[in-house]
């Protein structure tokens, strides 16, 4: 039912835009954890994991918040980014 109101707003072309813009984000994230863990990480082992785990976590945070915008609907960033920036702040702060 959403993704019918969502559709309807958009054009075909303008949806395979948004599309191909929100996947080009998710695999540019993939290619970054790829890199990360084959290149990074067994050259510098002294990393620790909490960094990684805030890296991702700010992945995250930044693709809801570009599929909100791509959107035009704010339920990208209520369901995939405030679980993020809310794990990111527990991390950070966590003895609230």
């Amino acid at each position: 039912m959403a993704y019918k109101r969502i559709v309807a707003n958009f054009t075909p072309e303008e949806i395979s835009a948004i599309l191909a813009q929100n996947q080009g984000l998710y695999n540019g994230f993939l290619a970054a954890s790829l890199i990360w863990e084959f290149f990074i990480l067994q050259k510098v082992p002294q990393i620790e994991p909490s960094s990684i785990v805030i890296f991702f976590l700010i992945c995250v945070a930044i693709a809801g918040i570009f599929g909100s915008i791509t959107l035009k609907r704010s339920t990208a960033f209520l369901i995939q980014s405030l679980p993020a920036i809310l794990a990111l702040f527990l991390l950070w702060y966590p003895n609230l």
